[in-house]
């Protein structure tokens, strides 16, 4: 049981989780923008285009109502309704990952320019490294560290320096 809740936990509290609350709250309010946006704005435009029809209380009556028995009906209007809901927050939300795919493509290639951007001193530090290994091929570390003592000893010393 520990090891459940602990896993729990680390699940839990991982950043996407959050990332993902934030979104189901935001896509909740944005929900509410566009069902208004539909039913106070678009529907009653597309009810005044098709002769005045009310699309919230177009139905098709398959039985009427009988004593306390309600009607049974196919309500289409909130049907129709609720798909051109879906339809617009499906563009919104295509619309919001292409801008959002463009804008990552573009730090990447951003990136990826100043990767190949080298430094000059960089360049010049792998050059002597390189020539270093050249120079130092096939030796073992303590006949490197004999021929740079050889090199110690056989430079000039102060006093013996001649100028050309």
């Amino acid at each position: 049981m520990k090891k459940f809740i602990s896993e729990f936990k680390s699940f839990a509290l991982k950043g996407n989780i959050f990332d993902l609350a934030i979104g189901v709250v935001i896509g909740g309010a944005f929900n509410k923008i566009v069902s208004s946006l539909v039913t106070d704005i678009i529907m009653p435009i597309v009810g005044f285009l098709t002769g005045g029809i009310n699309f919230t209380e177009y139905k098709i009556t398959l039985v009427e109502a009988i004593g306390d028995k309600a009607a049974v009906t196919l309500n289409i209007g909130l049907f129709i309704q609720n798909v051109v809901d879906f339809l617009i927050i499906a563009l919104s939300i295509f619309v919001t990952i292409k801008v959002i795919a463009k804008l990552e493509k573009r730090v990447k290639k951003e990136q990826k320019d100043e990767e190949k951007k080298t430094p000059e001193e960089v360049i010049l530090l792998k050059e002597i490294r390189d020539l270093l290994k050249e120079n130092n091929q096939g030796l073992t570390k303590e006949e490197m560290l004999q021929k740079e003592n050889e090199e110690v000893v056989d430079m000039p010393q102060e006093g013996n320096l001649t100028y050309e």
